[in-house]
């Protein structure tokens, strides 16, 4: 689950001014065909035309897809990240966006400041058609900060200090790109929709996941939360998928064990897997 409803604090950084810039259909730099990136963009294009065709009732109010109105800002995400080149590609994989995170960037964990001082992420957020009058979309400049989105991004900014080493080897992206909201404006994680609506849902998000496993050559699958990771190896052992499925615990600070230091977790749990050597500058 990507993220609660919970505010914290901004924690300001400075502009990682190396960052390679965004690129841009205007400038001439639209990915070539064939390119990991063009074949990941063009899965969630292609999941996006079927999740169009969905409907949700109650206690689904307001659904959110930030692959539509924030496609500048995510679009200038994977085309600085998603990289090709030799070399062991890791998967982190989310489950859905959060109101402060992701649906406010279009990145996954996208906590603000992260994305822009970090990640030097740049572009337009538009405001989906149907807004929560208490979940207004400010982009961005959104002022609240997504605590599992500065808690996740910072740790990784902590231990590569370029973002650049972090995604030689790593990508991140979230299974379902839809957030849901009631009418209060509390956040509903895929796992709450009525069983049917969730399966339909989730059932053509699998699709989309093994077609974004195979465009990238990943060689492991890190879920970010046990139910990302449960699904992530359901969906990818039924399409005959052969990859490695793992887990870490969910940054969110509705976990109270991630609340007593997840970053040390992480840390263990990327030593066992042979991640954090990839990654540490040390």
């Amino acid at each position: 689950m990507s993220a609660g409803n919970e505010t914290a604090d901004l924690a300001c950084g400075d502009s990682d001014r190396d960052a390679p810039p965004c690129e841009s259909e205007e400038d001439g730099s639209k990915p070539v065909s064939g390119t990991p990136s063009s074949r990941f963009l063009e899965a969630e294009l292609e999941l996006n035309a079927h999740l169009r065709g969905l409907s949700f009732g109650p206690p689904v109010c307001y659904v959110y897809n930030p692959l539509e109105y924030a496609w500048d800002t995510h679009r200038c995400y994977v085309d600085k990240f998603c990289l090709s080149g030799p070399g062991r590609k890791v998967l982190f994989l989310g489950m859905n966006p959060g109101p402060f995170g992701m649906a406010q960037t279009g990145v996954p964990f996208g906590e603000v400041r992260s994305v822009v001082d970090w990640l030097g992420v740049t572009g337009e957020v538009g405001r989906p058609d149907n807004e929560h009058p208490k979940r207004r979309i400010l982009g961005l400049n959104c002022p609240q900060s997504e605590v599992s989105g500065a808690r996740f991004w910072g740790f990784f900014r902590k231990l590569c200090e370029d973002p650049r080493r972090f995604f030689k080897h790593c990508f991140v992206h979230n299974l379902c790109p839809l957030i849901f909201m009631n009418a209060n404006g509390k956040n509903l994680t895929p796992p709450e929709l009525p069983a049917a609506e969730r399966e339909t849902l989730l059932a053509l998000c699998d699709s989309a996941l093994c077609k974004v496993v195979e465009a990238l050559n990943v060689s492991m699958v890190i879920g970010v939360g046990r139910v990302a990771e449960q699904r992530a190896r359901r969906a990818l052992s039924a399409a005959g998928v052969r990859v490695r499925v793992e887990g870490i615990m969910h940054p969110s600070p509705r976990n109270p064990l991630a609340n007593r230091g997840w970053e040390g977790v992480a840390r263990a749990k990327l030593e066992e897997l042979g991640v954090l050597s990839l990654l540490s500058n040390t």
